[in-house]
């Protein structure tokens, strides 16, 4: 069983950047693939970014390319997400996600575990 807990959310004007944490108990890092997703105001869960369970293989939506990236720390149990240049439609609650030996998946039935989510509001 693994924990997820996202933290590093907050309320940024646009242009500015964050960097999003999801800390593992109960498991490491170096074993499950792992994946960012958010959920906008009224619309459904989207995929943001993915790496694989051995750190490598990253996967980006279209619409954060070249602005997010998506990194590991095996040593400290957590997976980052460094969110540059952010955008008003970057606004959502922010949530990551594990599979055991996963890849780097963009879709969210392809995990298992989940965090309860960080909020992250982008102001123009």
């Amino acid at each position: 069983q693994v924990q997820l807990v996202e933290s590093g959310g907050g309320l940024v004007q646009a242009g500015a950047s964050l960097r999003l944490s999801c800390a593992a108990s109960g498991g490491a890092f170096s074993t499950h693939g792992t994946g960012w997703f958010r959920q906008p105001p009224g619309k459904e869960r989207e995929f943001v970014a993915a790496i694989n369970w051995s750190g490598g293989s990253p996967n980006y939506a279209d619409s954060v390319k070249g602005r997010f990236t998506i990194s590991r720390d095996n040593a400290k149990t957590t997976v980052f997400l460094q969110m540059n240049n952010l955008k008003p439609e970057d606004t959502a609650v922010y949530y990551c996600a594990a599979k055991y030996y996963g890849g780097s998946y963009s879709r969210a039935y392809e995990y298992d575990y989940w965090g309860q989510g960080t909020q992250v509001t982008v102001s123009s």
